[in-house]
């Protein structure tokens, strides 16, 4: 019973601000802490980057990027949100940090 109330409670966390379904399917939305993310479509994998929070400006630059994940596009129909949505938000949850290079 818990793990169905902490799972609603990690989908509830996303928010999805644009969705565009279909083959070069593509969007962007926030986490619950206000960090930004995008995701879109490239050589058949679904990528999704999470940017860190308080961007300085409209558009994020690849340094922006804090955490990555990819994912085959086998079982995702892109031309329903839904199924596209639940992907995504799949791929946020195991998202993977990204490394900095030393300064």
């Amino acid at each position: 019973m818990t793990l169905a109330a902490d799972w609603e409670a990690d989908h509830r966390t996303l928010m999805f601000e644009d969705i565009s379904p279909g083959i070069h399917a593509s969007g962007f939305g926030q986490v619950e802490d206000g960090r930004s993310f995008s995701f879109h479509v490239e050589r058949r994998q679904l990528m999704i980057e999470i940017y860190r929070p308080r961007l300085a400006g409209p558009v994020p630059q690849a340094e922006d990027v804090i955490a990555a994940a990819s994912r085959r596009l086998v079982d995702i129909d892109l031309s329903d949100e839904r199924s596209l949505a639940a992907a995504v938000r799949d791929a946020v949850a195991a998202a993977h940090p990204v490394p900095r290079p030393p300064r």
